[in-house]
């Protein structure tokens, strides 16, 4: 680290940052940001689409609120009430202390749970393993609740539209075409539920979060790592993954211990901005050197995957984190990307240049796609066809749906997969949820002081974002993994979002 420091490159960007910081293109920067600022702020188009909307400001004092907080904490709170009756023989009790100290650090131990999740190899993975391992979670933090009164579930900051969202899960089994086949679905929602409210109600500051963010951050380093390898050692080109004719030189698709090139880049694109703050935040300069490491070495992963809606996602993932951490920096940032086209291997190049090149098998075979799950939405546009993909593979082969050539294994769409599976109100709740979640974030970065809680919002609200892109093109759900990681992100943009009010009514 002190050569970096002595090294040429390193003085030169102080000085290009300090000349920058005196320049009339900074001054004009700050000002163009701060006029946009105060339109957001004044605008009568703009105000009521930034806001937050009556159903989310009526939530947190709602009758139903009260109603599930209650419910949810009713064993806590009976714990609690026996602990009261017995304490002397609980404190007495070794193993009693040993349990609420560990209840007491559920978010610690949900850190660890995610490096040993998230980097079991597919052929050893059971989506078993999530549901228990949120449930095992859950049963801490009701250990911690045990002896303590405060240490209540939170269903006021996971929202009202994230609740609609799940509750509609249950009906999509309910109505399913094959309700069957949508039993074990749900059971994989309900392991992302349990993410999400653990996640939000055990995080109670900064520092806990910054665990999260590195729990996250070794899966990036495991995986990709083992992606590099793949890379070296070759990987065979699988004509199912990529249209050879379009893309003629391209290697093997690296897909990590993934199964699949896209749900490893997927991965990536929710995790990276998280290892990204991990860079801006740390206190130790070994620690930023390694975090820089592991994005280093998972920008290269995701290049190595050649998913091309990852790249656009993950594009648009970093146009929203500077957004939101530092406006001031997107002229930089852009100046930046332009100078790093040149930079870009001619594969990567070449891929980039078929996203819109009807020739690509890849991009014509969505067309039947799309249209299948259209004509599902026309049949059953409120109950949809029931609660997960073998569910909608059964529909649309009963009703003769699909004509393309190849299987139907999903809609390759995000919200069209979304309304086929759970209906009408799934679609509602789920970008309702999106919404919600990322204006609350960006409204909360946007109006406290600059903190790593802060940056850790921005953060997930920008992976948020880029995966809303990158569902345009794919479902990242078909995983349930990946769907797990997707409600874990979700999860720690609310817990920041929690963290940094927090923070500012300590002010």
């Amino acid at each position: 680290m002190t050569l970096l420091r002595e090294s040429y490159l390193y003085h030169l960007w102080l000085t290009l940052c300090a000349i920058y910081g005196d320049s009339t293109l900074h001054q004009i920067m700050a000002r163009l940001g701060g006029w946009c600022n105060r339109q957001i702020d004044e605008s009568r188009i703009l105000k009521p689409l930034c806001r937050e909307g009556v159903v989310a400001r009526a939530w947190p004092e709602s009758g139903l609120c009260r109603l599930l907080t209650f419910l949810v904490n009713l064993p806590g709170w009976l714990l609690h009430k026996l602990y009261g009756a017995l304490s002397v023989t609980f404190e007495d009790s070794v193993f009693a202390r040993l349990a609420f100290a560990m209840g007491d650090e559920t978010a610690i131990a949900q850190s660890w749970l995610i490096m040993l999740l998230w980097i079991i190899p597919f052929s050893h993975w059971n989506n078993a393993y999530s549901l228990m391992g949120f449930t095992l979670l859950l049963v801490l933090f009701y250990a911690g609740a045990m002896h303590r009164e405060d240490y209540r579930l939170d269903l006021r900051n996971i929202g009202f539209y994230p609740l609609v969202l799940f509750a509609s899960m249950f009906l999509a089994v309910a109505f399913s075409y094959a309700p069957s086949l949508s039993m074990r679905f749900l059971f994989y929602h309900i392991s992302a539920a349990l993410c999400v409210l653990v996640t939000v109600s055990a995080v109670q500051c900064t520092e806990e979060l910054k665990r999260l963010a590195a729990g996250g951050g070794v899966c990036v380093l495991v995986s990709s790592l083992y992606g590099v390898y793949q890379r070296i050692q070759g990987v065979e080109v699988n004509e199912s993954y990529v249209d050879m004719t379009v893309n003629a030189g391209m290697p093997g698709r690296v897909e990590s211990f993934f199964d699949n090139p896209n749900t490893f880049a997927e991965v990536l694109i929710l995790l990276l901005p998280l290892v990204l703050t991990l860079i801006l935040c740390s206190r130790h300069s070994i620690s930023r050197l390694v975090a820089c490491g592991v994005f280093v070495v998972g920008v290269a992963a995701l290049g190595m995957t050649y998913s091309r809606a990852s790249w656009v996602g993950i594009a648009c993932a970093m146009v929203v984190m500077v957004f939101l951490w530092k406006p001031k920096l997107i002229p930089v940032f852009a100046v930046l990307c332009v100078l790093c086209i040149p930079l870009l291997p001619t594969t990567i190049w070449n891929r980039i240049l078929t996203i819109a090149n009807p020739a690509d098998s890849s991009t014509s075979s969505r067309i039947p796609l799309y249209q299948a799950a259209l004509e599902v939405i026309k049949k059953s546009p409120i109950s949809g066809a029931g609660l997960g993909t073998a569910a909608t593979q059964a529909y649309i082969k009963e009703y003769n749906l699909y004509h393309g050539e190849a299987p139907f294994v999903h809609a390759h769409n995000f919200y069209l997969e979304v309304w086929i599976e759970a209906g009408l109100l799934g679609v509602v709740g789920f970008v309702g949820s999106m919404l919600w979640n990322i204006k609350r974030s960006a409204h909360t970065v946007r109006h406290c002081t600059d903190s790593a809680a802060r940056t850790i919002t921005c953060a997930a609200a920008a992976a948020l974002c880029g995966s809303m892109v990158c569902g345009l093109a794919d479902y990242l759900w078909n995983y349930p993994r990946v769907m797990c990681i997707f409600w874990f992100v979700f999860a720690v943009a609310l817990a920041g979002t929690k963290v940094c009010c927090a923070e500012m009514a300590d002010i």
